[in-house]
């Protein structure tokens, strides 16, 4: 099973609707596919109109066991585990369970069995969680809105990666939210697509995507042939290819 983490620091940037259609995609390319929430905002439940089971919270997902857990969407091949409030509270239970970034891919290494794409929408902080997330995950896909701020961001989780010794060719980044009309985006991609750890694939600015919230449905269940649907499935043909790329490098 693949671990693909969807992380940034900075929220705004698109991340979750990208989990939402790339794991909707993996699935349609005929892969049993997993999508984790660990936002506790919620938000990619809310996108499949699924809510957690009663009895599910943070101290339950740490325990493990978490099939019991796991919701089946509209879709085949695709379930989706969704979040808790109390996750807003991982950070602080990870801490006193002491639990690292090997522990925390032991939790989710059981999934193994049923699922062969697990996608992580991780919430937008940089925190104990996100080193735990970094440290387990196959690939960490961070987008990023060609802006200084979303520029600064990355920066700073190139920075996070050495820290932690972990090797920088488990993280890509692809373009968000892109407007071709704006000059600076325009300067920003150009400047950085041709490094290593960017994409060539990229997510404009679409008005599918907005309607995400109003269908809560993935834009390509919606919309199959909208540019929105193509993007994002030639951007997990990318993503998935450069998994399969970092497998063969033994990381």
């Amino acid at each position: 099973m693949k671990i693909i983490a969807l992380y940034s620091s900075k929220g705004g940037v698109g991340k979750t609707a990208a989990a939402v259609n790339l794991a909707y995609a993996s699935a349609c390319r005929g892969m049993n596919t997993l999508l984790c929430d660990l936002d506790s905002q919620g938000a990619a439940g809310y996108y499949y109109r699924i809510r957690p089971k009663s009895k599910f919270n943070r101290k339950k997902f740490l325990q493990g066991n978490l099939e019991s857990y796991i919701r089946g969407t509209d879709f085949r091949r695709l379930d989706l585990l969704p979040a808790h409030f109390s996750f807003r509270n991982l950070d602080l239970a990870l801490d006193r369970q002491n639990i690292d970034g090997k522990a925390f891919r032991k939790l989710l290494k059981p999934l193994g069995d049923e699922y062969d794409i697990l996608i992580l929408d991780c919430p937008p902080n940089m925190t104990r969680l996100s080193e735990n997330i970094i440290r387990a995950a196959d690939l960490v896909v961070t987008p990023l809105i060609p802006t200084t701020l979303s520029v600064l961001a990355f920066a700073q989780l190139v920075k996070l990666f050495d820290k932690l010794e972990v090797k920088r060719s488990k993280l890509c980044c692809f373009f968000s939210m892109t407007e071709r009309r704006k000059i600076m985006h325009v300067d920003t991609i150009t400047r950085f697509r041709k490094k290593k750890s960017f994409l060539r694939r990229m997510i404009p600015y679409l008005a599918d995507i907005e309607k995400m919230g109003i269908h809560r449905k993935p834009v390509a269940a919606t919309a199959p042939r909208s540019r929105a649907a193509e993007a994002y499935n030639r951007l997990w043909l990318e993503i998935y290819h450069r998994s399969e790329k970092y497998d063969r490098n033994g990381g």
